[in-house]
């Protein structure tokens, strides 16, 4: 209630879209779970079902959220998801079979893939996050990719004419600019 009291008209439509289903879900539970009434039980599942439509509404309507980091963050954990479980399955299945005759049950290896998979998350998230953005998001891996190479060009330049030519340089190759003019205060100042 205060988000919305202090909300802007966008947010305030954003949230009329998303709460009105969430509202009549939890009204008609509530009168589902009093009543035991199978009318009620059918508008508590209406209101469920409500929820990802106003979802919907408030997202490609009034821009909830950035549909980019919503599809970015999908691809990303989707694939951790298949590569991990994947790996977590195959190892388990291999272990078992290496382990079985020695510990006559199978919680080592269950333990063993478990450990491998935690330990895994970080990188292959990484790894997955680093995929995805040069397939699909072009741009800001090269942006990056040029800033990290001008970064390391830096450690290594004192000539104030290379250097702003290199910045001129990576700046229109990242941010693709019209034109660039770098302004540099004179040295007495």
């Amino acid at each position: 209630m205060v988000r919305f009291r202090r909300a802007g008209s966008t947010e305030r439509q954003q949230l009329k879209w998303f709460l009105y289903p969430v509202s009549l879900f939890l009204v008609g539970l509530t009168g589902a779970a009093i009543a035991q009434n199978d009318v009620v039980w059918t508008v508590a599942l209406v209101g469920l079902t409500a929820i990802p439509i106003g979802a919907g509404f408030a997202i490609l309507r009034y821009r909830l959220f950035d549909i980019d980091v919503v599809i970015n963050r999908t691809l990303v954990y989707a694939s951790l998801s298949v590569v991990l479980g994947a790996l977590y399955v195959g190892m388990v299945l291999f272990l078992q079979a290496l382990l079985s005759p020695i510990t006559q049950n199978n919680a080592p290896a269950v333990a063993l893939s478990t450990l491998t998979v935690a330990a895994l998350f970080g990188p292959v998230r990484h790894r997955s996050q680093a995929v995805v953005d040069r397939r699909f998001y072009r741009a800001r891996y090269d942006a990056e990719r040029t800033l990290a190479e001008f970064a390391a060009g830096l450690r290594n330049e004192v000539d104030l004419e290379a250097l702003t030519a290199e910045l001129r340089r990576a700046s229109m190759e990242a941010l693709q600019p019209a034109r660039a003019t770098i302004w540099l205060r004179g040295h007495g100042e």
